[in-house]
């Protein structure tokens, strides 16, 4: 059974993005869910086995920390067997066991894997069948609506086959596989979704404002709506929707609130192995919109180490608050 849910807004899986300060910040300012970056299951099995023999878990692996709760942990990857062990490893850790079949980038298309498997639905049966039969920990989908435009409404019956095998949730990104982040997300096919499904629809795709997260449940009826680019850098934005949703008003927040998060987002990146590329590309992504942020991205780009960055920050933060 899903867990209750704080919130109707959720924390999409980003690569190099959601890791787990700045899920930690999402969750704190009212993210009702939080996804862990999608990850291999083949990495799971092989670092599994190296933490093993230093009598290590895969939490050190896939950081988190227990105040993310409700977390999901999402994989990918289509080998039965693998898939199957991956998910017996994370069960213990996690709450939910989300599966990718969204992600548009071709190194992973190409291993029959994310998006691809759109147009594969009996190893798309035989995977959801996996997974179910593995864990008794909850299992869900994320997907894209379809591969190209020609087959844009391919989700419809990967979402029936996903039902029938006893998925819980699904999020739909109303984006072909082709279409990766360009044009717009067709919201009527959330709509078409929810029309069709007895499981909780989460809607996913052009969310940046409260008004959006509010348009498009008015508009489809999903019963979620999972936010990804627009949290970038503005995790105020969970606390903006909640609000907006319960009384039609929300707290502005300031470009000193902005820098503010990021030293916060600094300071939790100390208690985990976060790559420092992610960081810097984290703090480009908090200065976005800023009065002086193209001379300060060169800068943040060209930081070394986390000192050198937050002296950077620090300066801009006496320039501009």
């Amino acid at each position: 059974m899903l867990p209750k849910f704080s919130s109707r807004a959720f924390l999409a899986p980003m690569a190099g993005v959601s890791d787990p300060a700045l899920r930690l910040q999402c969750k704190k300012m009212g993210a009702g869910l939080v996804v862990t970056e999608f990850t291999s299951i083949h990495s799971i099995i092989a670092k599994e086995q190296q933490l093993k023999e230093n009598n290590k878990t895969i939490q050190e692996f896939l950081e988190y920390s227990e105040q993310e709760r409700p977390l999901s942990v999402q994989l990918f990857g289509s080998d039965l067997l693998a898939l199957e062990k991956a998910a017996k490893i994370v069960e213990p850790f996690f709450d939910i066991i989300d599966y990718n079949m969204g992600c548009p980038a071709p190194h992973i298309t190409q291993q029959m894997a994310g998006g691809a498997l759109l147009q594969e639905a009996n190893l798309t049966q035989q995977i959801f069948n996996t997974l179910v039969n593995a864990v008794k920990k909850p299992v869900t989908l994320k997907i894209r609506s379809g591969v190209t435009d020609a087959s844009r409404y391919l989700f419809k019956e990967i979402a029936a086959i996903a039902e029938d095998e006893g998925i819980q949730m699904i999020t739909l990104h109303p984006r072909t596989v082709t279409q990766r982040y360009s044009g717009r997300a067709d919201w009527k096919m959330i709509k078409e979704l929810k029309e069709i499904s007895n499981i909780p629809i989460v809607g996913n795709g052009d969310i940046i404002t409260p008004e959006d997260a509010k348009t498009m449940i008015d508009q489809t009826n999903c019963d979620y709506v999972m936010i990804g680019r627009g949290a970038m850098g503005n995790p105020f934005l969970f606390e903006q929707i909640n609000d907006y949703l319960k009384t039609g008003t929300y707290k502005q927040y300031s470009l000193k609130d902005k820098l503010d998060s990021f030293f916060e987002y600094l300071r939790l990146t100390g208690k985990y192995n976060i790559k420092f590329s992610n960081i810097k590309s984290q703090a480009m992504r908090f200065t976005k919109g800023m009065v002086g942020a193209t001379k300060l991205r060169p800068k943040i780009s060209g930081s070394k180490n986390i000192e050198e960055l937050e002296k950077i920050m620090t300066d801009a933060y006496v320039l501009f608050c």
